[in-house]
């Protein structure tokens, strides 16, 4: 007996990939629903090798359902979520609308799968965001190792990120300076994407960061340790699809250079590609389409004491958003549900 599963948002870049993973990795689905606005009613998605058309999410009723994979901005989930949770059925909101909130488990089930055994105070299980989600996965079993002290990121995140309209933007852009025809201005972005990167994603705080490296900040504390130090810049750069992160590690241990390269093989969800020669190193083109988050240039930062480099590619569709979730929803079966 397996579960009855609606993908909501099926349409978009991280629901089509929602159903492509479940389908990918077996998910014992019995039933499966693709919900979508009214305005995208009968739209065609694939899920393996079927064929399902979307249903409207105003009118489908969650009773009975077992799990949501929430793929939606958070104004329609703040709408959404609560009535599917309502009906039993549990949500796991792709959003940023719970991630903050102390009754929601905010999940990345290679660092804190156990956490999903707090779903039942709202019925809903938080996924991070994209840029935090890799990142973590590589801090963890370091951080197990050696306590990690503070952080030190920059993203390189692709336009994927901001949606189909940001790819649209890339496109439209890059084609426009290759024949000069016409000149598209930056919507989706604050600055022409083409050719460029731009520090600045979300909104900007008080404090001069941007939401988006305010989230990194406080959802690394919520799901790693609330004592871990972090600071952000964000940026986005003009990939299609695949974030890479820089990031600089000090720790309260000393952690060498090999001992770290040998935790991190051994980790689950990491793949280490870490050559010391041309090329020996892992790109977001690469690591499109894989469930892996990947880790190179692993070097001793001699400038802090117990400090390390290391750099972390990975999808976001798939680990930053898609794959995360149905790791979600595999880790609360398994602990919880008890189905399949």
């Amino acid at each position: 007996m397996g579960y009855k599963v609606a993908v909501v948002g099926a349409t978009g870049n991280v629901g089509r990939e929602m159903l492509n993973i479940l389908a990918e990795r077996e998910f014992p689905v019995d039933e499966i629903a693709a919900l979508a606005s009214r305005r995208s009613l009968g739209t065609e998605v694939s899920f393996g090798d079927r064929t399902l058309k979307t249903q409207d999410l105003e009118a489908f009723d969650f009773t009975g359902w077992d799990i949501a994979l929430f793929a939606i901005g958070s104004d329609a989930t703040k709408t959404y979520a609560p009535r599917a949770a309502k009906a039993g059925c549990v949500v796991i909101d792709n959003s940023s609308l719970y991630r903050y909130d102390p009754d929601v488990p905010l999940v990345v089930p290679e660092v804190n799968a156990e956490a999903v055994e707090g779903y039942a105070k709202k019925n809903i299980i938080a996924n991070p965001n994209c840029s935090t989600a890799q990142m973590v996965v590589a801090l963890k079993p370091l951080h197990d190792r050696a306590r990690i002290k503070r952080v030190v990121v920059s993203t390189y995140q692709s336009v994927s990120g901001a949606g189909k309209e940001g790819m649209d933007e890339l496109w439209d852009q890059t084609k426009a300076i290759y024949n000069p025809t016409e000149e598209i201005e930056p919507k989706k972005f604050q600055k022409q994407i083409a050719f460029n990167v731009i520090p600045h994603i979300d909104v900007f705080m008080e404090d001069g960061s941007t939401k988006e490296e305010w989230k990194m900040v406080a959802e690394t504390k919520k799901i790693v340790d609330p004592a871990i130090k972090v600071t952000a810049t964000c940026v986005r750069v003009p990939v299609f699809v695949g974030h890479a992160e820089a990031i600089n590690l000090e720790f309260e241990d000393h952690l060498d250079e090999d001992e770290a390269r040998d935790i991190l093989r051994a980790a689950p969800g990491l793949m280490v590609v870490d050559k010391r020669e041309d090329g020996g190193y892992v790109t977001p083109i690469e690591c499109v389409g894989d469930f892996a988050t990947f880790v190179s240039r692993i070097r001793q930062d001699s400038t802090i004491d117990n400090g390390l480099n290391i750099w972390v590619v990975s999808d976001n569709l798939r680990k930053g958003a898609a794959l995360n979730a149905v790791q979600i929803a595999e880790a609360l079966g398994q602990r919880c549900l008890k189905k399949g």
